[in-house]
């Protein structure tokens, strides 16, 4: 019986069998997947347990009845198709190198973005600072105070004279 048939039987859950099994140190058979595998002996071992806890005997204090059996331990099937297993060992392997190859082209061509993203951003910091420097010669050309004055020129050519009046000119008005 598995251990959740026992349970049924001993009207507890299957954790509390597992419980009991561990913490008594009970040397049950397991099955080649590793669970619980009762013999009627067991079930007899189990049912007797239940019955001093249902005494209220507390479980630490409780020694089996039964004389400790040696550990019994159940048989592991071997693989059956040894071809089937090496077969799929290497789709596995090729998988796995498979992935890794992807892995690394993704990752050279992520660097790659990187490296053109930050080359565009130190072009940006260039023009920026040539921008800047721009600037600055300018701030500094008007805040400066020893500035020489240019002097300020009228070219003649451009500029039309008002005709006087024949009577104005005659008598100087």
């Amino acid at each position: 019986m598995n251990t959740s048939e026992v349970a049924k039987l001993l009207g507890v859950s299957a954790s509390t069998v597992q419980r009991w099994v561990k913490q008594l140190e009970l040397p049950m058979e397991k099955n080649e997947r590793g669970h619980y595998h009762f013999s009627r002996e067991d079930i007899h071992l189990l049912k007797e347990i239940h019955d001093q806890l249902q005494k209220g005997t507390l479980l630490h204090e409780i020694t089996p009845v039964n004389e400790k059996k040696s550990v019994r331990r159940g048989t592991v099937k071997s693989v059956e198709n040894d071809q089937a297993f090496e077969k799929l060992t290497a789709k596995v392997s090729e998988m796995e190198i498979k992935l890794n190859d992807k892995a690394d082209s993704v990752a050279s061509y992520q660097l790659l973005q990187h490296r053109r993203e930050i080359e565009e951003l130190q072009d940006q910091i260039k023009l920026l600072t040539q921008q800047l420097d721009l600037l600055q010669n300018q701030v500094k050309e008007l805040n400066d105070p020893i500035q020489t004055e240019k002097p300020f020129l009228l070219d003649s050519s451009k500029v039309k004279r008002k005709r006087k009046n024949f009577v104005s000119s005659i008598f100087g008005f």
